[in-house]
């Protein structure tokens, strides 16, 4: 393949689309930051066919429509590598773009460039482990050492140096071959739709949108806080991302995960016990400390109405015992299969099946055949004995 082609001018983005637009598939990866802001802002967008290489700058480019009506065009597939953030950072730029477009800047409907072929899904299908990284699977598969200098650079930085431009090229340079390989292996074997039915699942446009109610889930041992305490970091991760949506800064920068969970555990009061809250700064409490105690107040008044609900009940000792068991039974498959045993199930998968029942994940698709029956049979069977003895 040529040396990349490198596009700064909306005359030459047009001429590359024609160029990408000869293949029935393109590889994709973009360069991204947003170390000092909420949203990621767009640096490069690299794309390549088996007869080009293209390096688009959104930041010198002044109109990318072109190009992501390119990417809304299912007719062709797009290949990326663990393609979760990139999917979110393309959907966002897309959407954005077309709410600009309508009468008001509305907000218009999610955009998902697809279908998707994703290499690192396809890898875990062959063996090798769940997130799999890019220069590890092109050394596997192709036989290809990748250059790691520039991992950490500050892509929004110009001009860029021949280095990064080379690495950002190798990014999708050997995605294409790395796609036939992987798509060659998996037909062989009879899992090509394995494939398929997993990369569906990243054109759910739930995945990338942002609900401040939902941020909570973020942080880690919430389950080891007492209801009051667990109501008031609910509310305090909502409104640290509505705030850090606002502001466009990252929601480290608005409050700490540790401030967070310190005021949630100390339940503060008044002004002067937020004196003592760690990492919380002078100009802080004096701009935001009434907005935190009234969300103390709400969380209070909240995780009381949850003490006093009916609260599930905890895992009994057999329950963790038989959902260790099932764990291993899905390694072992995973191992005479040679899948990464996460993506035949994972451990949310088997204690949502032994805990609360629920089997919809396991019963869909290729696992159904592969682990899910099996699984679904053995917690029954397990659990039977179990029961009995406690009649």
């Amino acid at each position: 393949m040529s040396p990349a082609l490198r596009i700064t001018t909306p005359e030459e983005l047009v001429r590359a689309l024609q160029l990408l637009s000869n293949s029935d598939f393109v590889a994709i990866d973009t360069e991204f930051m947003r170390e000092r802001t909420y949203y990621a802002t767009l640096c490069l967008i690299q794309a390549a066919t088996p007869d080009v290489c293209v390096i688009i700058d959104p930041l010198a480019v002044t109109d990318l429509s072109p190009l992501w009506q390119f990417l809304a065009d299912r007719k062709r597939l797009k290949v990326l590598h663990s393609a979760r953030q990139d999917l979110e950072v393309l959907s966002q730029a897309m959407s954005l773009h077309a709410s600009t477009r309508t009468e008001g800047g509305a907000a218009t409907a999610d955009i998902i460039p697809g279908p998707v072929f994703d290499t690192q899904i396809a890898a875990a299908l062959l063996g090798a482990a769940a997130q799999v990284g890019y220069a590890t699977v092109v050394a596997e598969r192709l036989g290809i050492t990748l250059a790691k200098g520039q991992t950490r650079t500050d892509w929004s930085q110009r001009p860029l140096t021949p280095e990064q431009v080379d690495y950002a090229a190798d990014d999708v340079r050997y995605l294409v071959p790395l796609y036939t390989n992987l798509r060659d292996a998996l037909e062989t074997r009879g899992r090509l739709h394995w494939q398929q039915e997993e990369a569906l699942k990243l054109e759910d446009a739930s995945l990338y949108r942002i609900e401040p109610a939902e941020a909570w889930r973020r942080l880690k041992g919430l389950d080891r806080l007492q209801p009051q305490q667990r109501a008031t970091a609910r509310l305090l991760a909502a409104w640290r991302e509505s705030r850090a949506m606002l502001k466009d800064k990252p929601r480290g920068w608005i409050l700490t995960d540790e401030s967070l969970r310190d005021i949630a555990e100390r339940l503060p009061g008044k002004r002067e016990d937020l004196d003592t809250i760690r990492d919380l700064s002078a100009n802080f409490r004096r701009k935001r400390s009434e907005e935190i105690l009234a969300i103390v107040a709400q969380g209070r008044t909240n995780g009381a109405l949850e003490r006093d609900a009916v609260m599930p009940a905890r895992p009994e000792p057999q329950q963790l015992a038989r959902a260790t068991r099932l764990l291993a039974l899905v390694r072992e498959e995973a191992a005479r299969s040679n899948i990464a045993p996460e993506l035949l199930a994972t451990r949310r998968d088997i204690e949502q099946l032994v805990f609360g029942g629920r089997s919809d994940h396991l019963l869909r698709g290729w696992r159904r055949e592969i682990i899910g029956e099996r699984i679904v049979k053995a917690a029954s069977d397990d659990a039977a004995p179990i029961a009995a003895a406690q009649s």
